[in-house]
């Protein structure tokens, strides 16, 4: 029985100012539903779209820019297989080469082999030879893998990963069939950047199961996907569609192949589901495969590490105001001087009733900001204007303005320690250290981050921390994938993270020293460096102006520094 589409609503995606224009969409609709069928049980019998496909249809043909162009260049539809994916990629594909009124389209099919590309053109090829109206219009050359439109001399032209040229494109559609199979990124890369420069409404067709590598270009739009489709992401220009069972959801309900197989009972029956499943319940080697291929699921994929409704539970208001003279840890990720760079403090509890404070600082160079927004599609111009995120001018981050900053943040906060990357700057380090700072290198292994990677899962499930729920910071533990050893240990695993991770490594080292040197009011930092006579003589040095107890943190700071700089000016000779 065929599911129709009864009440058409546009996706959320829709941008303010774009418009749904119905007879756009319904003319999408009236020439694929033209088109017939060409294998099986359903050969011959008109192409009629199942809802979810008419969904896509009118939200990528019929949702358009206030210029009347279309809204989405890139669609990416993943799903399980035996859903009706070939014919509805070569339905696209001729409707993009025949059917859209452009002049000397070009619309290319690209798979992973010629084998591969040949699948959705063989389909198209057939759709042709079966529709009147088509098949006097539209020259067929089998052997080319080449379809051209007569009329408005427009073609599709099958390309490969294994033969392609890298030049001359001017693309107005590009189906991808089974994106996961790609061996690299070049084909994709070649067809999707700049190619369709010249044209009003180029798009970029994307269609796929689930696949097993995680470092593939899949993957990567499999990840931008799902961000904007959870909202981490804003891309105004890109359609997100997956249907897949969650990693938690138990592979054997059918309520959960219903939710990873729309066309389930249209196009597939469940009896075949069904007994692929009992196969793989009698075979554990079968079960990834039952995964990726019946349920969508990257069956070798890192799973994000933190539970982010956990970590939104210990979003309780942080007051700097009230942490002023109070302890705290810094933790410092420099990353590169053309990224983020983050400077995390933590609290430790004052009593069994208090928790973690956690009051993290992030800056960008100021110059790349427009150009990170619209290439990453971060927000990071809104989290600037509320003051979550700061910059430095020029093009790469300021270490000087940073290292001010940190200066100045002494003056409020007991800073006791701050952990850092040893692979980091070393001036900055050395000038941290010259301002009084005591700064411990900080390894990055599994022996240094798991105890406290293991810790900050611990207190967020417990919430025994405080963030105050800043965006930044958020956006950062969400990104974080994990890396196991054979004994046990984790640790973030920056390759894997293909977002931005810096502020939650420097929230651990901070939280690493916080926990094992805690609120230890007894002894100062200076003490423990052997400095008592030290703080005499700068008491006594000072004494015009304070008092012993008077003394505060960054006065004494400020004394050893000086006296420092005496004895180095004069050679040590007191």
């Amino acid at each position: 029985m065929m599911r129709k589409l009864k009440k058409y609503t546009p996706t959320k995606f829709k941008a303010e100012n774009s418009i749904y224009d119905k007879d756009a969409a319904d003319y999408a609709v009236m020439f694929i539903e033209s088109l017939c069928h060409t294998k099986g049980t359903w050969a011959g019998k008109p192409f009629e779209l199942i809802d979810w496909q008419e969904q896509i249809i009118r939200d990528v043909f019929g949702i358009l820019k206030p210029n009347g162009y279309r809204q989405f260049n890139t669609a990416y539809v993943e799903i399980a297989k035996k859903q009706g994916k070939s014919g509805l990629a070569a339905a696209v594909a001729l409707l993009l080469c025949c059917g859209d009124g452009e002049e000397r389209a070009e619309v290319y099919g690209c798979a992973a082999d010629r084998q591969q590309a040949a699948i959705v053109f063989d389909v198209a090829a057939d759709m042709v030879r079966m529709c009147p109206a088509l098949n006097k219009r539209v020259k067929i050359l089998a052997s080319q893998k080449r379809l051209i439109y007569l009329p408005t001399n427009s073609f599709y032209q099958v390309l490969s990963a294994e033969a392609y040229s890298k030049h001359g494109f001017n693309i107005h559609g590009v189906v991808f069939d089974e994106l996961h199979t790609q061996p690299n990124r070049k084909l994709f890369d070649v067809m999707t950047k700049g190619s369709g420069d010249a044209r009003m409404q180029p798009l970029y067709f994307l269609i796929t199961t689930a696949g097993t590598d995680t470092h593939s270009i899949c993957y990567e739009t499999h990840q931008k996907a799902k961000d904007i489709l959870e909202g981490r992401k804003v891309d105004s220009t890109f359609y997100p569609v997956i249907y897949g069972a969650d990693e938690s959801d138990d592979w054997t309900s059918p309520a959960v192949w219903k939710k990873a197989n729309p066309s389930l009972g249209i196009t597939v029956g469940i009896d075949k589901v069904e007994a692929a499943c009992e196969s793989a319940k009698q075979n554990p080697a079968e079960e990834n495969a039952f995964r990726q291929l019946r349920l969508n699921q990257w069956v070798k994929q890192a799973v994000r590490w933190m539970p982010m409704e956990k970590w939104d539970r210990c979003s309780f208001a942080v007051n700097p105001d009230e942490l002023q003279g109070r302890i705290c840890y810094g933790g410092l990720d420099l990353s590169s001087t053309t990224d983020i760079t983050a400077f995390v403090l933590v609290f430790p509890p004052m009593d069994e009733e208090d928790k973690y404070i956690i009051l993290p600082y992030f800056w960008i160079p100021k110059e790349t900001l427009d150009l990170r927004v619209r290439r990453d599609h971060v927000p990071y111009d809104v989290w600037e204007k509320q003051g979550f995120l700061k910059t430095t001018e020029g093009n790469v981050v300021h270490y000087g303005f940073i290292e001010k900053f940190i200066e100045e943040l002494g003056e409020k906060f007991n800073i006791r320690e701050i952990a850092f990357d040893r692979w980091g700057a070393v001036q900055m380090v050395q000038n941290l250290e010259g301002m009084g700072f005591t700064v411990v290198p900080f390894g990055q292994g599994f022996k240094d981050m798991s105890p406290p990677t293991k810790e900050l899962m611990k207190l967020t499930l417990e919430e025994r921390i405080a963030h105050g729920g800043h965006p930044v910071l958020r956006w950062n533990m969400d990104n974080i994938f994990i890396r196991t050893d054979p004994a046990g240990n984790i640790k973030a695993d920056k390759e894997k993270s293909t977002e931005k991770i810096d502020g939650a490594i420097a929230t651990i080292m901070a939280l690493d020293r916080a926990i094992r040197c805690g609120n230890d009011n007894a002894a100062s930092v200076y003490d423990e460096r052997g400095l008592l006579l030290f703080r005499r003589l700068i008491c006594s040095i000072y004494s015009a102006k304070y008092s012993a107890l008077e003394i505060s943190h960054k006065t004494e700071r400020q004394a050893v520094v000086s006296v420092h700089s005496l004895a180095v000016a004069r050679q040590g000779k007191w």
